[in-house]
Order: C-alpha cells, then structure tokens, then sequence
C-alpha cells in the first residue's frame, strides 16, 4: 500500500500556511513555526479553550517518514526517498489529519484540546504524550 502523499510536490513551508490557517480559523493563536536549519520541525501554538490557553507543540517526524519512503523505494522504485521530500509527504500528512480533526470539532464530536491532546507541553516542554510513554503509559493509581 502506497503511503499517503508520497508523490506530492507541494513545498513544505506551503503547507504548514495552510495548517496555520486551518487553526487560525479553529481560535488557534500565537503560531510558532520551531526549525532545525532549514526544515520546521514542528508547529508550536495556543489553545484557548475559554478558562485558561493550552500551548501545544505538533512535530513533523521527517527522519521517521523518510526511513519509510526508502523501504518504500525498494517496492517501487518511483517512489522519491529524498529529505526533501520526506519533508513535504510528513507536513502533507498532518494538514490532512488536521483538517480531518477540524471537521470532527466543526460538527462537535471533538474538543479542540481533546484533538490535540498528546501535543500538550507542560513546563518543561516535554508533550504529554511523551510523559505518558516514559511511565510505559501507567496512570498513577487513585489513593
């Protein structure tokens, strides 16, 4: 099965306008975009949900997308396994998942906060996501 969006040619920085706009439209605020060089990383934004702002950080794993587009390459030898590319397939990708949440919450089956949930920092920066996976995902016991 072909990943999604593997042949996309629509720059990076394009897309991630897009899923800016996509969450300025959704009561988003204080974009950030987070970069390694060149490449954006990750999108780092505000939440308000009424009584208090949630910051949340959303990475694009380029690494992760290209390590499968080259096992992917060697299925298909069309398939472009460039950094590049793995750039623009991973942000492609999440505009995606994001419109999708966004519809979800448009018709009032999600919270904003509940989409973006595993993407929430606390003041250390780490995500709650990766909290959660560094206590194997245990919730602490109720006393």
């Amino acid at each position: 099965m072909a990943i999604l969006n593997y042949t996309t040619t629509v720059d990076s920085h394009k897309t991630v306008a897009e899923i800016e706009n996509i969450l300025i439209k959704h009561k988003a605020k204080s974009i950030m975009k987070n970069y390694n060089g060149e490449c954006i990383e990750s999108l780092s934004f505000l939440v308000d949900v009424g009584y208090n702002q949630i910051p949340i950080k959303m990475p694009a794993k380029v690494d992760e997308c290209l390590k499968v587009l080259h096992l992917e390459k060697k299925k298909n030898s069309k398939v472009k396994a460039t950094r590049e590319q793995a750039e623009r397939v991973a942000w492609r990708i999440l505009k995606d998942w994001v419109e999708a949440q966004m519809a979800l919450l448009d018709i009032n089956m999600v919270k904003l906060e509940e989409v973006f949930m595993p993407y929430i920092v606390d003041k250390t920066g780490k995500t709650l996501f990766e909290k959660l996976e560094e206590k194997q995902f245990l919730l602490e016991a109720e006393k």
